[in-house]
């Protein structure tokens, strides 16, 4: 993974959560909620929380003395997020590395992670800090999506930056939120980490969006691969994102657009 794959700073957070969360994580939010809630747990760590998607879906689902604490890597993301969020007494908010969690030995009942794993640098070592923090019995929950050829959008848009720009292609889709997808990898990942009750469940959903330009914006400006298109020429950014938006259409119409996407589910028991 490239260092610049980890920024979401100034429009991105807000772009993300208006654009993407919509797009593509709202409905997983909302199925990472309930898995969640249903082990009534009475105090969360939710890693790589981004814009709060996961954390709006879930804390009206937990007990009412239920201790939540919500941290992410990215403070301007965290800073979006907190905006977002009504006054919940039971949420704190941290900035913090999954990879060194600041908590102590068998803190919480459970630890999840909407699409974050993807992006550490050390898998088995986040894995190994979620494990180290959560009590006997207690639980990691995380998803990652599946390759890019099982995420329509995010292929077509892939395959239209690879057309602008053929010398160099921007490749952060299939390179970070699509790059850690073999589900045997991840299971050893997770084993190594000192799990040994893993289950794996692979879902797919539809992603929609009223056009393809939408879908466009979404992923060219709302996410790092704008960064890597303005690196190459910062004046291509909206023919890029309109080369995006002719892809879509040809694949999906002018009018509103439906595409896969799919993604892994992983829960572990400590």
């Amino acid at each position: 993974m490239a260092e610049q794959d980890k920024v979401f700073a100034g429009s991105l957070p807000q772009f993300y959560d208006t654009l993407m969360v919509p797009l593509i994580f709202a409905d997983y939010a909302a199925d990472m909620a309930g898995l969640v809630a249903a082990f009534a747990p009475g105090a969360v760590l939710e890693t790589a929380a981004g814009s709060g998607a996961v954390t709006r879906a879930l804390a009206p689902q937990l007990r009412a003395d239920a201790r939540y604490v919500v941290t992410d890597l990215n403070q301007p993301m965290l800073d979006y997020a907190i905006g977002r969020q009504p006054a919940d007494s039971r949420i704190a908010w941290q900035q913090a590395d999954a990879l060194a969690l600041p908590f102590g030995d068998a803190s919480f009942d459970i630890v999840c992670c909407q699409f974050g794993a993807m992006f550490f640098p050390d898998r088995v070592a986040g894995y190994a800090e979620a494990r180290r923090v959560l009590r006997p019995g207690g639980h990691l929950l995380f998803s990652v999506w599946d390759r890019i050829e099982d995420n329509a959008f995010a292929d077509e848009v892939t395959t239209a930056m690879a057309a602008l720009f053929p010398a160099d292609p921007p490749r952060f889709l299939a390179r970070t939120p699509h790059g850690y997808h073999d589900v045997e990898r991840i299971r050893e990942d997770v084993q190594r980490a000192g799990f040994a009750d893993i289950a794996i469940a692979t879902h797919e959903k539809q992603s929609r969006a009223p056009s393809a330009r939408e879908v466009a914006i979404a992923y060219c400006q709302g996410t790092p691969l704008r960064g890597e298109i303005e690196a190459r020429d910062a004046g291509l950014l909206p023919l890029a994102t309109e080369r995006a938006a002719e892809a879509i259409a040809r694949r999906h119409g002018n009018g509103p657009v439906a595409g896969k996407i799919q993604a892994h589910v992983i829960v572990a028991g400590r």
